[in-house]
């Protein structure tokens, strides 16, 4: 009798009416049911998404390996981009679907980065950020997370399928702030705001920068309340392509790279995830979105790397 309630009730949430967020509800505890085995085994996964800009999006495919083999994260943790990818998963968005969003708002291969920016079509990601002067950084975000909580149908913590953690830091204090609560606005926005690009968030008494510049790839959040703790780390390798010096932006984004990766190595030597996976992903810059099919082509040998490791925790 409970069974033939419980799939009335699920007849009744699928009208055609219903508000995105119970649809996502649905899918998340499906979702469940269809993982139960492998959680029987494997224990609580721990799912840690790095920040790398463009390159972020190998997250996307990484994310297709757990819903192809049916492995639902205990818990995520985000840095920056992948903050990002990190909401729009534990909202209830499958891998696939991150991905046709991402293709809807990518540019082009033939269009950089300022074209994109700049062209009278503004459909896409560049739809999604204003030029802002004189506040500390170049673009505001405002836009840009608003159409985040639109598209996940979720605009709190709370509202999460998966429980998330967000890293930023405090440009003052010079420490690590970690978002767990509330809105996922002011999280989102800070845990994205790479320091002379994007402008700073100042929320709650505190000015709040890209959360990279204190934890890259956040796992460590992740050991006390999960058995099995992956890391992703999307932030590639860079090469130089001139004798010439590098401009402005190149010289921002590879110093805050340089001091990333050392972040990284210690926190490495002291107390390693059981699954790290690090793409292997060539001169990809930050802003690059519009090499979004290469990115994904780069990614494919860790795909294979991640698949063989989480079945070895998980055997189907």
């Amino acid at each position: 009798m409970g069974r033939r309630s419980s799939r009335a009730a699920q007849r009744d949430i699928l009208d055609p009416m219903m508000k995105r967020r119970d649809f996502l509800k649905l899918g998340l505890a499906s979702s469940l049911l269809a993982s139960c085995d492998a959680w029987k085994s494997g224990g609580d996964l721990g799912l840690a998404l790095g920040g790398g800009g463009a390159r972020g999006l190998a997250h996307i495919v990484m994310l297709e390996v757990l819903d192809e083999l049916k492995i639902r994260p205990h818990r995520i943790a985000g840095t920056s981009i992948g903050a990002v990818i990190g909401t729009m998963y534990a909202a209830g968005l499958s891998g696939r679907e991150i991905r046709e969003l991402v293709d809807r708002l990518t540019v082009s291969e033939n269009e950089s980065w300022l074209s994109g920016l700049f062209e009278q079509d503004l459909g896409r990601w560049w739809d999604l950020i204003q030029l802002k002067l004189g506040s500390g950084g170049l673009i505001d975000t405002d836009a840009f997370a608003r159409y985040i909580e639109e598209t996940s149908g979720v605009s709190r913590f709370d509202q999460l399928g998966i429980p998330l953690q967000i890293v930023a830091a405090d440009f003052w204090q010079r420490g690590q702030v970690v978002f767990e609560s509330g809105n996922l606005g002011p999280a989102l926005q800070a845990s994205i705001a790479i320091p002379g690009l994007f402008s700073p968030v100042q929320h709650r008494g505190r000015v709040l920068v890209d959360g990279g510049l204190v934890n890259p790839v956040p796992y460590d959040l992740l050991f006390d309340d999960c058995d099995v703790v992956v890391a992703i780390d999307v932030s590639g390798k860079r090469y130089s392509q001139s004798e010439d010096a590098p401009g402005y932006f190149e010289t921002l984004f590879n110093t805050m790279q340089i001091m990333q990766a050392q972040i990284l190595h210690e926190k490495m030597q002291r107390r390693p995830p059981h699954i790290y996976i690090r793409p292997e992903l060539e001169d990809v810059r930050v802003l690059e979105f519009n090499r979004v099919d290469e990115i994904y082509r780069q990614s494919m040998p860790a795909r294979s790397q991640l698949r063989q490791a989480l079945r070895q925790r998980y055997p189907v």
